[in-house]
């Protein structure tokens, strides 16, 4: 069952407390008033920050929503938010905030502990776990960071970076930037073929059939000779999955070449 994390609700109730707070101050002065723990940045030397600024981006793996942090909709603060069916194609501009010490350490809706080190998010719609592009859409700097909590419950801000992607995105010592989000996800793997198209005992055989399929289908190939039976194999490629291999396979069929099997490389 979802519930929220108690950094989803300090994030959310943050904002409304201040409200709250500057409301009682200018209504009742001599009214005491305690005022919420702000987030801040952490106290990192220079050489820190060139690092967090290097820091490389995470690898972008095949992720599915866990049951976890993945209702629906949900609730806060009174308001109701609902996700989006798949993260696929996601794009969108708005303003960028960061999250830092205040957060550090705590549970994340994901159920990993934020670090504000780790090139992470928070997204109120987008399905968790995914991958997402951030460009500052002031500078140009970019970085992919990994969403794995809920937030920011701000209704002028459409995601939450981490200290480290603020660093990256060079708006660390600012509350927001502007910024494009953009879901990324991994690119298919690209299997790859050799295709062997006759056995000879002759070299000079194989040699030539070779020769004549090279110059047919353009793909270059090699000739090799088996410790099995002996025989000379003509084999063609290594050659990728999908339009390329396709091609290959309708210039053999086409030209009556039946003894054709395919070897997978990767």
């Amino acid at each position: 069952m979802f519930s929220l994390t108690s950094t989803d609700l300090r994030r959310g109730l943050l904002g409304t407390a201040v409200l709250f707070c500057v409301t009682a101050c200018s209504t009742s002065p001599s009214r005491p008033v305690v005022l919420p723990q702000r987030d801040s940045a952490p106290n990192v030397s220079p050489h820190s920050l060139g690092q967090l600024a290097r820091l490389p981006d995470p690898k972008v793996v095949a992720v599915q929503p866990t049951r976890r942090g993945n209702p629906p909709v949900y609730t806060v603060l009174g308001k109701k938010y609902k996700l989006l069916g798949k993260a696929t194609g996601y794009r969108k501009e708005g303003l960028a905030s960061w999250y830092g010490t205040k957060f550090h350490g705590r549970q994340t809706s994901l159920g990993e502990r934020f670090d504000m080190y780790k090139l992470t998010a928070a997204h109120k719609h987008l399905p968790i776990p995914c991958y997402a592009r951030v460009t500052n859409l002031e500078n140009g700097r970019q970085t992919i960071v990994r969403i794995n909590d809920r937030g920011p419950f701000h209704d002028q801000r459409i995601i939450d970076l981490s200290y480290a992607a603020a660093v990256k995105l060079g708006f660390h010592e600012r509350g927001v930037a502007r910024v494009r989000v953009q879901v990324v996800e991994p690119k298919p793997q690209v299997r790859t073929y050799l295709v062997q198209v006759g056995a000879f005992n002759s070299l000079s055989a194989a040699d030539g059939l070779h020769a004549q399929l090279r110059k047919l289908t353009g793909v270059k190939g090699t000739v090799i000779k088996t410790s099995r039976d002996g025989k000379y194999r003509v084999q063609l490629g290594p050659v990728s999955s999908g339009t390329a291999y396709e091609r290959l396979d309708a210039l053999l069929q086409a030209g009556n070449f039946g003894n054709v099997r395919s070897i997978p490389q990767s």
